[in-house]
């Protein structure tokens, strides 16, 4: 278990922190049709988004740093264990941002709330939501999630073409840099050129979400708004996008050595 260092873990538990806040992040939209209040629930979306983009680009410097203090014998099995930690930690913290769904769902719509009532001032809302007031009635909203919230969900609601781009857009995301850090592995005399095709992978995948996803949940959370669609469809579609989610982090644990031999193969065209 020499793979397993308090680096490692370290990073793994970073990574578990911005999966959970990204599966969380489809809560705000559900809450916002909740309250009627989308044009909010958007700015607060927004926020969690950067903020978990952000995150990811604070870990990967470290993350990259496990090329470096590899052993050079079997380097190539050693990282490869250790990434794919790595990748289990992502639906480590997918589960753990599901399970609380339910629970943020209700703190989201106060949130909201608040977040109106400030006149869309961020700081305003940090400061009320992180009293020690707000954070005792916090607590009483988490549960954990039973059987009955999925009642009401259909199969024939749920948008395969989306479930299915989905889980693939997931999983590219979350193989993205450490695709390319094994790349640099398998092709040292063209490292540099591989480390960096991260950013072009990861931004693509940012602009997949973008448009093929994000428009469809708005829209379908505008209607709720606007009397045109239900509430239950929109939950039972959200629920169906986190599934895809999981499961995209799934599938990367497939993709990763092939995503990383791609990248490999695809850096002599770039050199």
């Amino acid at each position: 278990m020499e793979f397993l260092t308090e680096k490692l873990i370290f990073i793994a538990l970073f990574i578990f922190i911005i999966h959970s806040v990204e599966t969380l992040a489809y809560a705000v939209r559900l809450s916002g049709a909740r309250v009627r209040m989308i044009a909010s629930a958007l700015s607060l979306f927004n926020i969690m988004v950067i903020v978990s983009r952000l995150a990811n680009m604070m870990q990967q410097p470290f993350t990259g740093s496990l090329i470096d203090t590899a052993p050079n014998e079997n380097a190539l099995e050693f990282v490869e264990t250790q990434f794919r930690i790595l990748i289990g930690a992502s639906t480590v913290g997918t589960v753990f941002g599901i399970i609380l769904l339910p629970s943020f769902i209700a703190l989201f719509s106060r949130a909201i709330i608040h977040l109106s009532e400030e006149r869309g001032s961020v700081p305003s809302l940090m400061k009320r939501i992180l009293s020690i007031q707000y954070i005792k009635r916090g607590i009483t909203h988490f549960s954990l999630p039973k059987f009955s919230y999925l009642q009401g969900t259909k199969v024939k609601d749920i948008p395969i073409k989306l479930f299915i781009v989905n889980m693939i857009i997931t999983a590219i995301y979350t193989i993205g840099v450490l695709a390319a850090l094994y790349a640099a592995l398998l092709v040292p005399e063209r490292a540099s050129t591989a480390i960096m095709a991260s950013g072009l992978i990861n931004g693509i995948a940012t602009i997949l979400l973008v448009i093929f996803i994000d428009p469809k949940i708005s829209v379908l959370a505008d209607d709720v708004v606007n009397k045109r669609g239900s509430y239950k469809k929109l939950k039972s579609i959200s629920i169906m996008m986190v599934i895809s989610r999981l499961l995209g982090t799934l599938l990367a644990q497939f993709l990763f050595i092939w995503g990383a031999k791609y990248i490999a193969w695809f850096t002599k065209f770039i050199v």
